[in-house]
């Protein structure tokens, strides 16, 4: 069944909507606006978590709704309500009508549908079932204790989602997508003597669980994230100063997501509050640094065959051997800006209004393998994981905390370090890319990017790279 069909049942055959009534609502109520649309959602999610030996918690979700958005000019109107009732429509309708009432705006072109699905439809929930999930997290907790003596405790979680989404505009089109995606954690604490460190690793997509929750996979997850909780048992003070930062492939990518990805999101760079305002076709970073936000990857967390607006998702450039020649755009800053949307308009749910969000951002790859760049630096950090970390979007500074890091002293990797965060800033870190590795490698599906209170799913990549003169905050004495 077509997302089309699949979504004609719940919004309208279930709801008892009519759709030619519901069509002529929209009409109405966005006359005289710029742009807008009628989101309708239907979503199930679970989450069973097993924690201390046992079963901690389960939860099972339903949710509906609706959200009416008008658009004139800078201003939008916006009103949701869960009830899908034709009543409720008509409440919203009358209040987003107020918002662009007397503004005579034209009607923007509708998006340019395609054939692409990037992601199966079927709902990954049933399979495998309750029961089964909670005898997998009893067999991770029972392998990983059994991996070693010094296992201390072990959570882990299997979370998954199925949404459904509807887009009707005011000019009758109508645009669908059915978005499943899964999740799968496992975190290990490892006691030694009085200390204690801990490790993790997550793993998901845009699929069914049965990749995820076979025992290769499951088992291999527990594996990586007790060797880093191990690891982190030896680890030294990290130092403290200025010096040359290898960052590793793959997640690490997320310090390229929030230092410089959100920098270039097109209402930032409108309202001119970006480090990156007003400086398009300029050099922005190192040559051979190419940076793009891909949401046509299949199968991948922050991948979306429509956005939430309706756009397709593409493969958008947005910087280019160090020239800076895109931003991500919504309709709204798009237009205004006198742009093209690029599939990037998002909302966690029907009750948020969309704007420009990152789907899977990722820097290309050089052509310098791994080795030779860490035989390259004489002393500095290997930075392999990342935890939290904070950005200042006007100014681009940033802080990320390393949850996995290693000396680098005469070429060579020395002890794991504890306590390191990199200190910087996005756009000046871009130019002090002195090496990029041949490596590129994303990551295994764990990302939710926050903005302005939303969180929506994304990933994030990169090859190895060598940042010379990034701020190290160590615990060193």
């Amino acid at each position: 069944m077509t997302a089309l069909a699949t979504t004609e049942s719940l919004f309208f055959d279930r709801t008892g909507l009519d759709r030619v009534r519901t069509e002529a609502l929209v009409a109405d109520a966005l006359k005289g606006a710029d742009d807008g649309e009628l989101y309708f959602e239907y979503a199930q999610s679970e989450a069973v978590v097993w924690d201390d030996g046992r079963l901690r918690s389960a939860s099972y979700d339903t949710s509906q709704g609706f959200g009416l958005r008008s658009v004139a000019g800078e201003t939008s109107g916006y009103a949701h309500s869960s009830a899908l009732t034709e009543d409720a429509l008509s409440r919203a309708a009358a209040t987003v009508k107020a918002v662009h009432a007397g503004y005579g705006g034209t009607w923007a072109a509708a998006p340019q549908g395609t054939n692409a699905r990037l992601y199966g439809d079927e709902n990954p929930l049933g399979t495998p079932s309750f029961e089964e999930k909670v005898a997998i997290l009893a067999a991770i907790d029972s392998y990983a204790r059994g991996r070693d003596p010094r296992v201390a405790q072990v959570s882990a979680s299997i979370v998954g989602s199925w949404q459904a989404v509807r887009i009707v505009r005011a000019d009758g089109q109508h645009a669908a997508d059915i978005r499943p995606i899964v999740r799968v954690n496992v975190s290990v604490v490892c006691k030694q003597g009085d200390r204690m460190e801990s490790g993790s690793h997550g793993m998901g997509g845009r699929q069914g669980f049965a990749v995820f929750l076979s025992p290769d996979a499951w088992q291999g997850a527990v594996d990586e994230a007790l060797r880093q909780a191990l690891v982190n048992l030896e680890a030294v003070d990290a130092p403290a100063g200025e010096m040359t930062v290898v960052l590793g492939s793959g997640w690490p990518g997320i310090l390229l997501h929030e230092a410089v990805g959100h920098g270039l999101e097109g209402d930032f760079n409108r309202k001119k509050t970006s480090a990156f305002s007003g400086l398009m076709g300029q050099r922005v970073a190192s040559p051979g640094v190419t940076v793009l936000d891909d949401g046509t990857l299949p199968d991948r967390r922050g991948s979306l065959t429509i956005d939430d607006e309706g756009t397709p998702s593409q493969s958008t450039v947005l910087i280019e051997d160090g020239i800076l020649v895109g931003y991500m755009q919504d309709r709204q800053n798009a237009r205004l800006m006198g742009m093209k949307p690029t599939g990037n308009g998002r909302r966690q749910s029907y009750a948020h209004h969309p704007m420009p969000r990152m789907t899977n951002t990722i820097m290309l790859s050089g052509s310098t393998p791994k080795d030779e760049i860490i035989a390259s630096v004489n002393k500095g950090l290997y930075a392999v994981s990342f935890g939290g970390g904070q950005v200042d979007i006007t100014s681009g500074k940033f802080v990320f905390s390393a949850t996995e890091a290693y000396l680098i002293e005469g070429g060579k990797l020395g002890a794991p370090v504890k306590g390191a965060t990199l200190i910087g800033n996005g756009p000046d870190a871009l130019t002090r890319v002195g090496m990029i590795g041949d490596d590129m490698e994303l990551d295994p599906g764990i990302g939710t990017c926050g903005k302005e209170g939303q969180g929506v799913p994304v990933g994030v990549g990169q090859p190895t790279m060598r940042i010379d003169g990034l701020t190290v905050g160590g615990t060193a004495a």
